[in-house]
């Protein structure tokens, strides 16, 4: 499976938002293969999150979020479920659950509910290993700032809207991976 091939498929009419796209994902994908090759022992799908890296944000198209050229109908907190469900339409159901549970260091249910987020109502925290990788390297690249690494000050900063857990989730996972 080609992943460029999706975008092309649902980007080709958004030339700048498919730009943004790819270079953030191109960053994350780099950032998720070097966990991989200095942790050897982590026994993961090289290939997978190299694919699942370059699709994690696929669902950005259906959001409002001018700055970085999106212009759908949905907020931009629901991109993850709602890639996932075009991941699911084609045909790659592991894929999609990374795009599913990425954003922040994953959402819980009980968040979604307390905060009346607008998801369905489940649980959207990372569940193996090349999910956590993915969703951590996420957090250091900006598609508001292409090509601009993110202090882990930032990190952590821009993650607290989350909440305690899920900062403690990003550091747990920084030990495991750095």
């Amino acid at each position: 499976m080609n992943p460029l091939d999706i975008i092309d498929k649902y980007y080709a009419h958004t030339p700048e938002l498919k730009q943004v796209l790819l270079i953030h994902s191109e960053q994350v994908r780099d950032r998720a293969l070097s966990i991989v090759s200095r942790h050897p022992e982590l026994n993961v799908d090289k290939q997978f999150i190299a694919e699942a890296a370059m699709l994690h944000d696929i669902g950005i198209l259906f959001c409002d979020a001018p700055k970085i050229h999106c212009h759908g109908n949905h907020k931009y907190i629901e991109h993850g479920w709602l890639g996932a469900e075009l991941l699911r339409k084609e045909g790659l159901p592991l894929h999609a659950g990374v795009a599913e549970r990425h954003t922040g260091a994953g959402i819980t249910l009980e968040q979604v509910i307390r905060e009346q987020l607008p998801l369905p109502e489940k649980d959207y925290c990372p569940r193996t290993t090349e999910e956590e990788i993915i969703c951590y390297a996420d957090k250091f690249y900006s598609k508001s700032h292409l090509g601009q690494e993110l202090t882990l000050d930032k990190v952590r900063y821009n993650i607290w809207r989350y909440g305690h857990d899920s900062v403690r989730r990003f550091d747990n996972w920084r030990q495991k991976f750095e």
